[in-house]
């Protein structure tokens, strides 16, 4: 950055007063390129600065959108430190602690409990006792919803959903996006596709699958680049689902297999996609788990014990 860039940068874009102990400016947050020294400044100099804002602001969006997240969304099992993997049905979340536990690791403390005799079951990461029966349930989570936990709050938006209360459904799902759940953000994108509980805007859907996307949400992402390429816009939708398919997307391989076919991916990303693919999937792989899917008894402990 050259010296004059380095001045203009401790300058108000609008008025050039120089920045000091006195005036302190403060970065456009859009674009981070100008700096201001009030806000009537910043109004001011917005027709100017606009057209370079919207640009920069555009460029970032898409640095933070196609950054391969370092795993899901879902994370890593919180006993064995292995990663989650994507289908649900290889893990629980747990009322008590909200924590997403792996089949391996409740099948390990099933086992326990047996061989201890333990006639109490307890959550095998807080050792909470479980839920007798659906009311104690009941008020575990309504516990977690006054302590403003994500999941919870995206479980009662799931139950008003199911109910077909969408406005109350769209009022806890918004609650658990601003408090940081990603797979609110993803089922928000689908209440804005549909219209329920709110008016249709592609636009916002659009906003939420990007959200959930850089929050590490492979379907949300897969979902991105299917629009992407309705649209034509087919680098960008290939970008979206490699990214997935790194993340272990199956989906995403069918997508991205679609676009080898029709030319628009060459032979070795394909072939990089599906190695970065098989990792992704062998990550989650541990001897606990191979054990669990291996026990037919394990699924109806499961069950009962799930939340």
């Amino acid at each position: 950055m050259s010296a004059a860039m380095d001045e203009a940068g401790e300058m108000c874009a609008s008025c050039g007063i120089s920045g000091g102990d006195d005036i302190k400016l403060k970065n456009c947050t859009a674009c981070y390129l100008v700096k201001y020294c009030s806000i009537k400044c910043q109004k001011e100099h917005r027709s100017q600065h606009k057209r370079a804002c919207k640009k920069r602001a555009a460029e970032l969006r898409d640095e933070l959108l196609f950054k391969q997240p370092e795993g899901t969304y879902l994370g890593d099992c919180p006993i064995c430190f292995i990663p989650i993997p994507l289908d649900p049905e290889k893990s629980s979340r747990r009322p008590c602690c909200c924590k997403v536990i792996c089949d391996g690791c409740i099948y390990a403390n099933h086992k326990r409990e047996l061989e201890e005799l333990q006639v109490k079951k307890e959550c095998p990461f807080c050792r909470t006792p479980l839920p007798k029966d659906n009311a104690e349930l009941d008020r575990m989570v309504k516990r977690r919803i006054q302590a403003n936990d994500p999941f919870a709050l995206r479980k009662l938006a799931s139950d008003y959903y199911e109910e077909g209360d969408y406005g109350s459904a769209f009022e806890y799902f918004t609650k658990a996006a601003k408090v940081g759940d990603v797979q609110a953000h993803q089922q928000l994108g689908h209440m804005y596709v549909e219209g329920k509980g709110v008016e249709a805007d592609m636009k916002k859907a659009i906003y939420h699958w990007e959200e959930a996307a850089i929050g590490g949400h492979p379907n949300a992402r897969s979902n991105i680049g299917i629009i992407e390429r309705r649209h034509g816009r087919l680098k960008r939708a290939v970008k979206h689902y490699i990214i997935a398919a790194n993340q272990g997307l199956d989906i995403a391989v069918e997508q991205l297999k679609m676009c080898y076919e029709e030319g628009h991916v060459s032979k070795d990303e394909f072939a990089a996609a599906l190695r970065a693919y098989q990792r992704a999937i062998d990550a989650t792989k541990s001897p606990q788990r191979e054990a669990a899917k291996r026990n037919p008894e394990f699924l109806n402990v499961k069950r009962g014990n799930n939340s």
